[in-house]
């Protein structure tokens, strides 16, 4: 995928390309975990068809600001929320509160590899669409359920948001300046990494269901829960309690283990150094015409750490001397890891960034198909970073329209006719 590509989202069902072209996928997920690993899967080319409430679809759609501008750049009520996650998919509306949706969504899951909900623990019971309903009539099925706290537990039945996981898992709790410095306290991230890291963690769970399923021939069931992936994402801060009982603290962008590792300010902004070794510190020392590296206190990186007021103190006072431009060029032909600090516009400006193709362009609809009264069609989102040399992401939707492929996948999927759908639409079941 390049920054130039761009795919367009037409009525008919777009070529199967991709390592996983051969799978169906069934999305009832929202938000943002459920979604996310759906789109990998969807990148990787599996067929998802993305279940929503008719009238009101997935909540992101709503989560703005910030929102579409139309084609005269006026604002809509559409939220950019939403196609972050949401690309390559189809979008059905089908209400599952009533029979009929229900017996739908049924039907497409018999025909499908996996299911992705994240629904409160036992919520899809009542519909008969949870794992051990839907396994009955498809044995081969693997369903992934996303939650707060799991399917077991005392906190089983309490519903979860990445904010509410990132406090309780004590990540809040490293994130931010010190309490003793000025905006000290606990931060959240800026993104829902929480969210994101459930989504990774439960797309790998899935494809080595997969791959356990290619031995035994049955599916099983997946539970990923926010708080488990929260908890296991603590890595070595929370290795570092384990062993030692140590509670880690919050210490802003330095490093608990490693000097000099943080932002140092320049004389027009500000550097990111990222001096991981000693040979790394040695040549910083090098080009810059000091000999610290020389000295016992800062030698080797544990008496670095040792010594990290006094470090960073004479390390704030050289780098000032500079530009972060001036810094950055003399650092990173001596091997230095650094960069500058940019927003999020200078890093998708950033040559490099554009030279991956980062940036991608998709159309929802061929120029000559577009509805009358949409007011969206190009929409811009950030490329998958899977890079598979033999079969690489595609481009084949867009991030959709509520309700766009609604007709297209009854007909297809389940062999529906034209008065067949009209009656459904007519009864509010899909819209």
């Amino acid at each position: 995928m390049t920054a130039t590509s761009a795919c367009s989202a037409s009525n008919s069902p777009a070529p199967q390309t991709g390592a996983l072209s051969h799978l169906r996928v069934l999305d009832l997920s929202r938000v943002l975990a459920g979604p996310w690993c759906t789109q990998n899967l969807a990148d990787l080319g599996a067929d998802v068809i993305k279940i929503e409430k008719p009238g009101e679809g997935d909540d992101t759609r709503h989560w703005g600001p910030p929102f579409f501008a139309d084609t005269n750049g006026s604002p809509t009520d559409h939220a950019c929320y939403f196609v972050a996650c949401n690309r390559n998919k189809r979008s059905v509306t089908v209400d599952m509160a009533t029979e009929e949706g229900q017996s739908i969504i049924r039907e497409l899951a018999k025909n499908s590899d996996i299911v992705v909900e994240n629904f409160k623990t036992g919520g899809l019971k009542r519909y008969g669409l949870d794992y051990a309903s839907l396994s009955a009539i498809n044995p081969r099925l693997i369903y992934c359920s996303v939650t707060g706290f799991g399917q077991t537990g005392p906190y089983a039945p309490r519903a979860g948001y990445d904010l509410l996981i990132q406090a309780m898992s004590g990540l809040m709790s490293i994130t931010g300046r010190a309490d003793s410095e000025p905006g000290g306290g606990p931060m959240r991230v800026g993104v829902a990494v929480i969210d994101l890291f459930t989504g990774m963690y439960a797309t790998s769970a899935i494809l080595a269901a997969l791959e356990a399923r290619h031995h035994t021939g049955l599916g099983q069931h997946i539970d990923m829960a926010l708080l488990d992936v929260a908890m296991a994402i603590l890595a070595n801060q929370g290795a570092g309690y384990h062993n030692t009982g140590n509670i880690p603290e919050r210490q802003g962008n330095t490093h608990p283990s490693v000097v000099p590792y943080q932002d140092f300010p320049t004389a027009d902004g500000n550097v990111l150094l990222a001096i991981g070794n000693d040979g790394q510190f040695a040549r910083f020392c090098e080009a810059a015409g000091v000999e610290w590296h020389k000295d016992p206190k800062f030698t080797t990186n544990a008496a670095r750490v040792i010594n990290r007021v006094e470090m960073v103190e004479i390390m704030s006072n050289l780098t000032r001397s500079r530009s972060t431009a001036d810094w950055i060029s003399l650092l990173e032909s001596r091997a230095v890891p650094c960069g500058p600090i940019n927003n999020i516009a200078q890093a998708f400006a950033d040559p490099h960034v554009q030279a991956r193709g980062l940036r991608l362009s998709q159309d929802r609809y061929p120029e000559q198909q577009v509805p009358e009264g949409e007011s969206i069609n190009t929409i811009y989102t950030t490329a998958s970073p899977l890079r598979l040399s033999e079969t690489p992401p595609t481009l084949r939707y867009a991030p959709p329209a509520l309700g766009q492929h609604t007709e297209e996948v009854l007909q297809t999927r389940l062999q529906l006719d034209k008065e067949q759908i009209k009656a459904l639409r007519s009864k509010g079941i899909i819209q």
